[in-house]
């Protein structure tokens, strides 16, 4: 039996999550991230933070391999992103262009809301072997990357999110599940360019 996500209200998704400094042996940080990897699948979601599990170190795992329909992928910037776990992650903007999509969290079960963020990331992050790493995400992975590494700082993607916008999932579903979101805005009035009355 998987062990439960843990949801919003938890103080463990609110702390600094803990540099990891070889706190478990190798073969524990294996059968950890193994762990996470599977609880992540059968959520289903694309990243899982060690935080979501009631683990306070900085740890998270990605992975990207859902199908989705051309002019949404082409619009949100989302390609396949193979599985990556990653250890002590710290993220900064590549250049200054954003995107604001509709985002959920598996810790906020049931809940969708827009957020804005770099739409390019360099990430630096030590691989499960201890070795110093870094690369640079685009698009979705670049939302990806920020969630679960937000995640290890006590934030929540509501942290970042345009409040007009949050929707549960069976709103978002009927209604706001376009490849963008301006006809959330414009009905919702969360764009800067509508009203907000």
């Amino acid at each position: 039996m998987l062990p439960p996500i843990v949801q919003a209200g938890h103080p463990v998704l609110r702390q600094q999550a803990a540099e990891y400094s070889g706190q478990l042996r190798s073969s524990e940080l294996e059968e950890l991230i193994l762990l996470m990897r599977r609880v992540m699948h059968d959520a289903p979601g694309v990243g899982l933070a060690a935080p979501q599990l009631g683990i306070p170190l900085q740890l998270a795992v990605l992975e990207d391999r859902y199908d989705v329909d051309p002019e949404t992928a082409a619009v949100r910037g989302r390609a396949p992103l193979e599985f990556l776990a990653i250890v002590n992650p710290s993220y900064k903007a590549v250049g200054h262009g954003s995107a604001a999509f509709y985002e959920g969290c598996l810790s906020l079960q049931g809940l969708q809301a827009v957020v804005s963020r770099p739409d390019r990331v360099h990430l630096d992050f030590t691989d499960p072997g201890g070795m110093p790493r870094q690369q640079e995400f685009s698009g979705w992975q670049a939302r990806i990357v920020q969630h679960e590494t937000d995640h290890l700082r006590g934030m929540l993607y509501i942290d970042k999110a345009e409040l007009r916008s949050l929707s549960t999932n069976a709103e978002y579903g009927a209604r706001w599940c376009h490849p963008d979101i301006r006809l959330a805005g414009q009905e919702l009035g969360f764009l800067p360019d509508t009203p907000s009355a």
